[in-house]
């Protein structure tokens, strides 16, 4: 498989964000799962990854750290695992 930084994801079309002080809630519209973004910068390359050509890219738009990025790997593939982001068109 490869490496989540290489793949291109976006958000799941049934998927929706609400805002919130401590970063996001996702409710995915087709699965009825909700899942909470705990940190803003996440909500920020949540939103940007349909933009981009991978998440790495993503990664650096949003200006996220080389050595924060293994943890947005994990989060983004959780996020993957659970249907929220699924492949990009």
């Amino acid at each position: 498989m490869t490496d989540i930084g290489d793949r291109a994801l976006a958000l799941h079309p049934r998927v929706a964000l609400r805002p919130e002080p401590f970063g996001a809630l996702a409710y995915h519209y087709g699965n009825r799962r909700l899942v909470f973004l705990k940190h803003p910068d996440v909500v920020r390359v949540v939103q940007a990854l349909g933009e981009h050509r991978s998440v790495d890219a993503a990664l650096t738009a949003c200006a996220i750290a080389p050595a924060r990025r293994p943890s947005f790997h994990r989060a983004l593939a959780g996020l993957v695992e659970s249907d929220m982001l699924v492949e990009a068109a």
